[in-house]
């Protein structure tokens, strides 16, 4: 049982399937749920968060810190330089360009 409140803060990602919006929290293996909207993915991770974290205070089990480093990075394309082109194997990315597409 909890003496007082804590407090647990962690990315959570949130992203859409065919039919559904998938949320995770890669800091808690395991933790994951749906929602129709993001909305209902909020809740329902929010909730799953809470059912684990409680889990694994009364088992006398560490909470796991989300110690992770998340950013965003823009690629501005351009010409590539003489030194990028001689590094870029056509073929590598011929063959790998399919599966992104």
């Amino acid at each position: 049982m909890l003496e007082a409140a804590m407090n647990y803060t962690y990315r959570v990602i949130i992203e859409p399937d065919e039919k559904y919006w998938l949320a995770s929290v890669p800091a808690l293996p395991g933790c994951h749920t749906y929602g129709k909207t993001i909305e209902e993915a909020q809740k329902n991770i929010g909730e799953a968060m809470e059912a684990y974290i409680f889990t694994l205070l009364e088992a006398g089990m560490p909470v796991p810190a989300d110690d992770s480093l998340q950013t965003l990075t823009t690629v501005r394309l351009t010409e590539p330089k003489n030194k990028v082109r001689k590094i870029v194997n056509r073929k590598a990315v011929k063959q790998l360009a399919p599966a992104y597409v």
